[in-house]
């Protein structure tokens, strides 16, 4: 099954082209003009950098042996399933093997719970083959999209299963692992993360850039997002592929949150050739609402507390009810994402921005209009009104990312 439509839809589109028109979708009133949003969500592969739809279900004890109980075929719950995916277009969602940074302190550093998620997104894959496919690289994503099935590509978020083995590098890259997130919320074996203020190491750790030289081998890339700075531009230095951010925006728009690149973090990135894939997080978006959503935590906190009630005391549920109706949560919207991308456009050019929407990671923050994977031609409009085109569309959805995956296996050749 192709995911093209009816061309009918696409008539006006035609007719204005034909007539030699540069640009029809100036003369698109908004009904065509979300029209053919759509249209474009369906006629090009779209990849999103990181959906947290593992963890999701290993907390909700998931089980593979129980058949089509828990599969994401379609469910009211979280960000994703195969009918919204399906609706929005979404065609190759990086499926986040994400490790708690709690499991670090574990012998194995989170091994086992890695695997137990590579075994869930098989299993999906196995349970349901005409809906679910494994994808290894950008060439099996597209054989997958022509029969009309969604991709299941992984990245590990937290490289800590690692360990201190490099040949566990070799290993999740047989069990299909093609990005690894080098650190999460605290510091590890191989690097300090955004988020921690120990700064371990200052950077990358001496056995983390054997890490980094051993992922340019095998053929992971290498992703930056919740490194520090000083890792970053460590790993720009001695990367001999290009690398992405799975799941980051930009700083620019919030000042002071370092989870989110710098404008000269982004422009070195791009020097290396990599990409940034935007988060749609609400508190990675805009200040502002950063801002007031952490003001109103406080205050639920101190009314919980001067109430001397836990937020898992069933008398604070009706508390922080009201609460919340008083001081409903601040979201930004698509527009604010469409921002996002425009500054990486001005600062860099359309080839180095892509999706990380954090999906199923990023809880009830998501902005308005990109609340779960059906919504992506939602954002499709907002940049064609702002005059992008089908080509430079394209490019976000999956071209620049592409370009990316096919470089990091080439040089993996060219090193062996």
């Amino acid at each position: 099954m192709n995911k093209l439509k009816s061309l009918s839809i696409l008539l006006p589109v035609f007719i204005l082209i034909s007539c030699g028109e540069k640009k029809p979708v100036e003369r698109m009133n908004d009904e065509q003009l979300r029209a053919y949003a759509d249209e474009l969500a369906h006629q090009f592969i779209i990849t999103d950098g990181h959906v947290d739809l593992p963890f999701r279900l290993k907390v909700k004890n998931f089980k593979i042996e129980r058949e089509y109980m828990g599969i994401p075929v379609a469910t009211k719950e979280g960000d994703f399933d195969f009918e919204r995916a399906q609706k929005g277009g979404l065609d190759a969602p990086f499926m986040s093997i994400y490790i708690p940074s709690s499991y670090q302190l574990q012998p194995d550093k989170g091994k086992a719970l890695a695997d137990s998620m590579i075994n869930m997104i098989n299993g999906i894959t196995e349970q349901l083959p005409d809906k679910f496919a494994r994808a290894n690289s950008p060439a099996e994503v597209e054989a997958n999209f022509k029969a009309g099935k969604i991709s299941l590509p992984m990245g590990m978020e937290n490289g800590a299963p690692i360990g201190d083995d490099l040949k566990n590098i070799r290993y999740f890259y047989d069990r299909g692992i093609r990005y690894i997130t080098l650190t999460h919320g605290k510091d590890n074996q191989i690097c300090d993360s955004s988020y921690d203020t120990t700064r371990t190491w200052n950077g990358l750790s001496p056995f983390g850039k054997q890490v980094v030289e051993e992922m340019n081998r095998v053929g992971i890339m290498v992703d930056i997002s919740h490194v520090s700075d000083s890792t970053f531009y460590q790993v720009m230095k001695l990367s001999k592929a290009p690398c992405i951010a799975s799941h980051s925006s930009c700083r620019f728009y919030t000042p002071g949150f370092i989870r989110n690149m710098s404008d000269d973090m982004i422009k070195s990135l791009a020097a290396h050739d990599g990409v940034i894939q935007i988060n749609f997080g609400s508190t990675f978006l805009d200040s502002t609402v950063r801002a007031e959503n952490d003001a109103n935590r406080k205050k639920l906190r101190a009314l919980l507390d001067e109430k001397k009630l836990s937020e898992s005391d069933s008398l604070a549920k009706p508390v922080m009810e009201e609460f919340k109706k008083q001081n409903p949560s601040l979201f930004a919207d698509v527009e604010t994402v469409a921002n996002h991308i425009d500054h990486v456009v001005k600062l860099v050019g359309i080839n180095h921005v892509g999706i990380g929407s954090d999906f199923d990671g990023v809880g009830d923050s998501l902005p308005t209009g990109l609340k779960d994977v059906s919504q992506y031609p939602n954002l499709i409009y907002a940049l064609l009104k702002r005059g992008y085109t089908a080509e430079d569309i394209e490019k976000i959805c999956y071209k620049n990312v592409w370009r990316v995956w096919n470089k990091v296996e080439e040089v993996a050749k060219q090193s062996k």
